[in-house]
């Protein structure tokens, strides 16, 4: 399987949450061709939102960069190959209710 060829950047994600997250993605490598990445990123968000709820969002690719918001507990970003894969659950608003929410920059791919 690839998730063991996983290399994980940066989570804010419980460990077993991480692993569900490689298998996933392993799975969306193994349907799909690695230049399809809008298919993977549509698939491991599909799985993630029926899995954990809505609200997931997806980037797979080779180059890109990014800064989000996401809910505490809910980021991971790995790379498998050349194939580098953002997963985190957004925040709707821009409204801080307590201090559910983190902002992280992902590392230029």
């Amino acid at each position: 399987m690839l998730e063991g060829k996983a290399v994980v950047g940066e989570a804010d994600m419980l460990q077993p949450m991480q692993q569900q997250a490689l298998s996933v993605a392993a799975k969306a490598l193994d349907t799909f061709d690695v230049i399809d990445s809008t298919e993977i990123a549509r698939l491991i968000k599909k799985e993630f939102d029926e899995l954990y709820g809505h609200g997931w969002q997806c980037i797979v690719g080779t180059d890109f960069g990014s800064f989000v918001t996401h809910c505490r507990g809910c980021f991971i970003h790995f790379r498998i190959g050349s194939l580098a894969i953002l997963l985190f659950r957004g925040m709707a608003g821009s409204v801080s209710q307590g201090n559910r929410y983190e902002s992280m920059e992902a590392v230029k791919v």
